[in-house]
């Protein structure tokens, strides 16, 4: 694969002109305004999240950042409907999420796979679900298998895999029906350092060829910084989005940048507005974000 030339990038941030949507304006693919989410148990109220709002465009990976527990898996299972809302809105392609569509993929912290399928079996297995031509969809899956490494494994069962390779195969099977968007809820957090490094490489090769719309929950920094194209950052609960940064490192997204000053300086910027809990952010919609830009230096 050809990468593009490392840019470099200076940590000032300046406001990113033109870069903001509006709910339901064409190429907004997520449009969540307002939302929060409160569980009530009738003896207790507890906010989770707070009048989060944000944009995504069709095509865009943006990364939601923050501290374990802070809500950020809440709201990722809202944006899914696969979470209640007890206010504020979410429209998915211009339409009120109100519950779980086949155009969305979801991937989990754990692979969740059915332990007495195969490997291709587990990835067809929401084709079976959704009453799809299965033979269609199995030379699609295969595809998937050879691209995340997986050749020659299709008839192996979840307990004949380590860790890495069950994430694979849910990384498959999120994509086989090919929806449009696609949410991930720290899938790699239980993964070791080098298998977790390997897991980013294999998402950014696959989410490169085939650009969906992507969501992506995690509490590494690093990771946020070399998968995303903008990084959400959230404060502990009740949780609400202090600041939206655009990564400034184009795509394909060149493989050695995390190596870079340039890239380390961002993951410090953001180490703290996580410590600090506050950022530019509060009272503006997420979308009309900061950026990075390349170059820009200070007066």
């Amino acid at each position: 694969m050809s990468v593009a030339p490392l840019r470099t990038v200076d940590t000032q941030i300046v406001p990113d002109a033109g870069a903001g949507t509006e709910s339901g304006t064409a190429g907004t693919a997520i449009s969540v305004d307002g939302v929060r989410k409160i569980y009530d148990t009738g003896r207790e109220r507890t906010e989770a999240v707070s009048g989060v709002s944000f944009d995504v465009k069709r095509g865009e990976f943006v990364a939601i950042l923050g501290p374990s527990g802070c809500g950020k898996s809440t709201l990722l299972m809202m944006c899914g409907g696969l979470e209640s809302i007890t206010s504020g809105r979410i429209d998915i392609e211009g339409v009120a999420m109100t519950q779980p569509r086949p155009s969305i993929g979801v991937m989990f912290q754990d692979a969740s796979l059915l332990p007495w399928k195969t490997v291709l079996e587990n990835i067809l297995f929401p084709i079976k679900i959704l009453k799809r031509p299965m033979a269609e969809y199995t030379e699609r899956a295969r595809s998937l298998i050879d691209m995340v490494g997986l050749h020659g494994f299709e008839d192996k069962k979840p307990h004949q895999l380590s860790g890495g390779m069950r994430q694979r195969v849910a990384i498959c099977r999120a994509l086989v029906y090919d929806p449009d968007i696609l949410l991930m809820d720290e899938p790699f957090s239980a993964l070791d350092a080098i298998t977790r490094d390997e897991m980013g490489e294999a998402l950014l090769d696959i989410w490169e060829q085939y650009t969906k719309t992507a969501l992506f929950v995690t509490h590494s920094i690093r990771e946020a910084v070399l998968l995303a194209d903008r990084v959400l950052v959230m404060t502990r609960r009740p949780a609400t989005i202090v600041e939206d940064i655009r990564i400034p490192f184009g795509r394909p997204r060149p493989r050695d940048v995390s190596g870079s000053p340039e890239f380390n300086e961002i993951c410090v910027y953001l180490r703290s507005l996580i410590e600090s809990g506050h950022g530019a952010a509060q009272g503006r919609r997420s979308g009309d974000g900061p950026v990075l830009q390349p170059g820009r230096r200070g007066a």
